[in-house]
């Protein structure tokens, strides 16, 4: 096999090289290296979305329904975003260079917004004089900093799913010994990435809140910069996985659907075209019974070029397979993304100090999910998965359905406990006669929100990290890249879920001038409402989920 550089290994599949096209790469140091990466980038992602909520009901003046708006609909968007990166990674540049290009896009974005943030903004008296008031442009700092904002959403599409991917890379799947390191290192990835954003979260939640935003937002570019030298430091150790001299999957599954399109009328008594090679299952040919027809072969039909193999067949139900459980997920992301919004706002309301003269940054509550998975993490891999492993036999201990089933079941708890503190909130405030005075801390301490937190952090650990690895895993392996932006297109989706249902509750418990259940003034508003939706849905979910896993079947290990 020729020689090639990085750049020129863009597809992964059943072998992989180092940059010199030997095979003597890769593992733990290579992983850990990547882990390093991603560690720099969450920090900088998180250390702008963590409290974007303040900033824009701050600085920008928004209304806290339109605050959550706005976040909802740029994190659903850069949750997306990845589905767009993967493709361009799978289908023509390859993880490596999409990378590459996709941080330049990132530190771009976090330039701007880092500028928009120190420009002087047009406001509302600035338009007007003691008797006209004057038409003003749009905000020039405005513009900039959405443009900005949507160019972070843009470069972390590229980014994410890329970088996970070519990490996993790192290991190969068909041994043994190494298939439990990959699973292994799907929780070491997260324990790293939550890590990382302990550390620089309070840090640079402090400087947003009491020093300068544009100070705060210049960090973050600072620290995606070095997440990219870091990378590139590896380059010459990396494992690159080399495409196989074949039609790319997407082609195949589309051929398969078109063709059991075609053939949706013809009778089964018509032969099947077998090949002796891959015999599709009889547990696998009776799922999605309807593609089995794309085997169907006409006589004197001339569209030989249609003609699909029981193998290609079996890949495309194997893509069919993740939806139900993809839809599955999508609950479980709307409960995620009240964090960064309500939970946020909550806290700002109640009594937040450590001493007479130090209190916690509102945002900081955040922290309570990521310190969750910091001690839950090793105690899951390091203790529950070997002991597991000798009860079960599963090289992950538990499969990772029962993984990402008992994370829902924690996040259905996790909204009912913040319906219950909501409605504790709600009673100090009215008892102690604070429900119209919004800015007077409430007498109750802001530690009441962790055991919320705490839960969400479980489920992290389990229905997070076990989405990430049953994408990856379960996907054709040209589209590693897409399996994991498929996981994140479950929070895209989540947030978009979100953003609706606030929109549809808003205007609905709104009317005739009564306070919404998200109005400005949270001690009027009825947050725990919400969250009681959101528990009952979790259940549907839960219960939904649990009847998809049943039938499902995992992909065969032949099945690349």
């Amino acid at each position: 096999m020729a020689t090639e550089t990085p750049p020129l290994l863009p597809y992964a599949v059943d072998r992989s090289v180092d940059y010199k096209g030997f095979s003597s790469s890769g593992g733990w140091k290579c992983a850990f290296l990547i882990i390093g990466v991603e560690i720099a980038e969450r920090s900088a992602y998180y250390g702008i979305s963590g409290n974007l909520i303040t900033y824009l009901t701050g600085p920008l003046g928004q209304s806290t329904v339109t605050a959550a708006e706005n976040l909802n609909l740029w994190s659903g968007t850069a949750w997306l975003l990845p589905l767009l990166g993967a493709f361009v990674a799978d289908s023509f540049l390859g993880r490596y260079r999409t990378i590459i290009v996709a941080a330049f896009i990132y530190i771009l974005g976090l330039s701007l917004l880092t500028l928009s943030a120190v420009l002087p903004s047009v406001r509302a008296y600035d338009c007007q004089s003691a008797d006209t008031i004057q038409l003003c442009s749009p905000d020039p700092s405005l513009i900039l900093f959405f443009v900005a904002l949507y160019l972070v959403a843009f470069g972390q599409g590229g980014f994410r799913p890329c970088v996970q991917a070519f990490g996993a890379d790192q290991f190969d799947g068909q041994d043994p010994e190494e298939r439990k390191s990959r699973s292994s290192f799907f929780n070491w990835w997260n324990f790293g990435m939550s890590a990382g954003v302990i550390v620089i979260l309070p840090f640079l939640n402090y400087i947003q809140d009491n020093l300068n935003w544009g100070f705060g937002f210049g960090i973050p570019c600072v620290v995606m910069a070095v997440s990219l030298v870091i990378f590139l430091l590896g380059t010459k150790m990396y494992r690159y996985s080399i495409r196989r001299e074949e039609e790319h999957p997407f082609l195949r599954i589309g051929r398969v659907l078109v063709k059991a399109i075609r053939n949706w009328r013809i009778s089964p008594a018509v032969s099947f075209k077998e090949d002796a090679s891959c015999i599709v299952s009889r547990q696998n040919s009776e799922q999605f019974e309807f593609l089995n027809k794309a085997l169907l072969e006409i006589s004197g039909s001339e569209d030989s070029w249609m003609a699909c193999t029981p193998r290609e067949v079996e890949e495309a139900k194997a893509v069919l397979r993740l939806v139900p459980i993809w839809t599955s997920c999508l609950i479980f992301a709307t409960v995620g993304s009240q964090v960064g919004t309500f939970f946020t706002k909550q806290a700002r309301t109640m009594n937040r100090s450590i001493s007479e003269r130090l209190e916690f940054p509102a945002a900081s509550i955040q922290l309570t999910i990521p310190l969750a998975i910091v001690v839950l993490v090793p105690i899951y891999d390091r203790v529950f998965v070997p002991v597991a492993r000798r009860l079960t036999g599963e090289h992950s201990g538990i499969t990772m359905l029962q993984r990402i089933g008992t994370g829902l079941f924690s996040s259905v708890l996790a909204m009912a406990v913040a319906a219950l503190v909501e409605m504790k909130r709600l009673k100090t405030a009215e008892e102690h006669g604070l429900v119209d005075m919004p800015n007077v801390t409430i007498p109750m301490s802001g530690w009441w929100l962790i055991p919320q937190l705490v839960l969400l952090g479980a489920a992290d650990v389990f229905t997070i990290i076990g989405l990430q690895e049953f994408f990856y895993d379960q996907v054709p392996s040209e589209l590693k890249s897409v399996g994991l932006a498929l996981f994140l297109s479950v929070l895209g989706v989540g947030n978009f879920l979100s953003g609706f249902l606030i929109s549809i509750i808003d205007k609905t418990t709104g009317k005739d001038g009564d306070d919404s259940w998200f109005a400005n003034n949270l001690n009027r508003a009825h947050l725990d409402y919400f969250y009681w939706i959101l528990a009952v849905l979790s259940v549907v979910q839960l219960v939904a989920f649990l009847y998809f896993s049943k039938s499902y079947i995992y992909k065969r290990a032949s099945i690349v």
